[in-house]
């Protein structure tokens, strides 16, 4: 099989980038491992409800984003509300916190420790500074220790099963975006908070009436008039000569295949593409590329027998014994998510795929999860009816205190390779949100047109270029 180009992976980066050569008239192929495109940003059906992969908001400064997902979505995009709660001590506190509200729920004596330790907290930035290395040195230099301890300690580890001192500072600061806690605190002088420009202080976001799977599959829609998008096709090998790929190896029900492309595009997770390179890359790289380690998710929606649970888009829960790090409810992102009568709570279980709860039946992970949506006070256990599970395998980037010496390492041999492009939050090893995965699919499309030869004109009116 033969294509001018070959992307493999078809999550958002990779459908993106497809969407944008297909529209520029570039023979190109998407490969996708799983039944389905979208990676996170499907949506799965079940019995007449509708949930995504953990609830993604599309916030976006980008108008080449917003002009590609208006296009491929055909169907309304709501401006959705968002109200996300933090569950701390069986009480439900405003996310980004505000001042009336977290009096009301952490109390006086609480609120009084985290302004004084923010208080403090800057004192001391201002007397001594330390280097800022890990995540606890980041959130405790710009919110303060008590806030870190109540929230920020038990969330994180719970998220990344690692001890925040082990974990890179990169990623909070990439999460939060430019948020600190003094910007924080005159938001939460308010009673309501400001429209502002920063992204982590948005009041609302789009999000597209039937799940966030409709851009996916508008993606793919458009890839298909012109192009090739095969699911349920494994890549195993890539060989390489001369600082070239000169073909992928596929495999597909049970027979492999060679695939050769003039230029590749790859979201496979790092370790998972180092390890695919034939002949083996040095063995300096395949170490560096060992200590890249991701994150996996599996997601439980428990089918609840009443109309509506909460108002909330999201909410955290740090406490360990709940099984759960967040629990949204789809219904409150779109209507049409959700059948009358009834109501899913799609639950976030962050885990490693050698957990006992990756190896768990299905059942049991059904049945923790009601128990503790019971135990949390969101659900009589009486109105859990059933559930659906659904893994999620390299989920997200595990920024691990020393991470980015082995990614320059890998990221340095694979530049070697002049038709190799990597996209993508799994593929780039970066934190990335939908509109930047997006956008990483385009910026690799348009430099893969001009490899190609297309004309800036083609490539602007294909979307690849701004």
């Amino acid at each position: 099989m033969n294509s001018d180009v070959l992307i493999c992976g078809g999550g958002l980066a990779g459908l993106a980038a497809g969407h944008a050569l297909a529209r520029a008239g570039a023979d190109l192929a998407v490969l996708e491992r799983a039944a389905r495109v979208g990676g996170l940003a499907r949506t799965v059906e079940y019995r007449g409800q509708r949930f995504d992969l953990g609830g993604h908001r599309l916030l976006t400064d980008s108008e080449r984003v917003r002009r590609l997902v208006g296009e491929v979505v055909r169907e309304p995009l709501l401006a959705v509300p968002r109200a996300s709660k933090i569950l701390l001590g069986g009480r439900c506190v405003d996310y980004p916190l505000r001042l009336p509200h977290a009096l009301a729920g952490l109390g006086p004596a609480a609120t009084l420790r985290i302004a004084r330790g923010w208080l403090g907290a800057q004192l001391a930035h201002r007397l001594r500074r330390r280097a800022v290395t890990s995540l606890e040195d980041w959130v405790v230099r710009h919110y303060g220790r008590p806030l870190f301890e109540l929230f920020f300690r038990p969330y994180s580890e719970k998220v990344w099963g690692l001890d925040c001192a082990r974990i890179s500072a990169d990623w909070v600061a990439q999460r939060i975006q430019g948020l600190t806690l003094g910007m924080a605190v005159r938001q939460a002088l308010a009673a309501r908070p400001a429209p502002g420009r920063l992204r982590t202080l948005r009041a609302d976001f789009l999000y597209p009436a039937r799940g966030i799977g409709a851009i996916a599959d508008g993606l793919r829609a458009g890839i298909e008039l012109r192009g090739r998008v095969r699911t349920e096709v494994a890549v195993t090998r890539i060989v390489h000569r001369g600082g070239r790929i000169e073909h992928a190896v596929v495999r597909a029900q049970g027979a492999s295949a060679s695939w050769r492309a003039r230029e590749y595009l790859s979201s496979l997770p790092l370790p998972a593409l180092v390890s695919s390179l034939w002949p083996a890359p040095p063995a300096g790289v395949v170490a560096a590329a060992a200590r890249l380690r991701y994150r996996d998710l599996i997601l439980v929606a428990v089918r609840v027998g009443r109309e509506r649970v909460t108002d909330q888009t999201w909410i955290y829960v740090p406490a360990r014994e709940v099984s759960f790090g967040r629990v949204h409810e789809p219904k409150n992102w779109s209507a049409q998510m959700g059948a009358s009568g009834e109501t899913l709570l799609v639950t976030e279980h962050f885990c490693d795929r050698r957990d006992a709860a990756w190896q768990s039946p299905d059942a049991a992970l059904i049945e923790r999860s009601a128990d503790d949506l019971a135990a949390i006070g969101l659900v009589r256990r009486a109105d859990a009816l059933d559930g659906l599970v659904v893994r999620v395998p390299n989920a997200y980037p595990l920024f691990e205190v020393g991470y980015v010496e082995a990614c320059e390492t890998v990221k340095r041999y694979l530049a070697g390779f002049a038709n190799l492009h990597l996209i993508g939050r799994t593929g780039a090893f970066r934190y990335f949100n939908m509109d930047h995965a997006i956008e990483s699919g385009l910026d690799a499309g348009a430099a893969v047109l001009e490899r190609l030869g297309a004309p800036r004109e083609a490539r602007r009116r294909a979307g690849a270029v701004a």
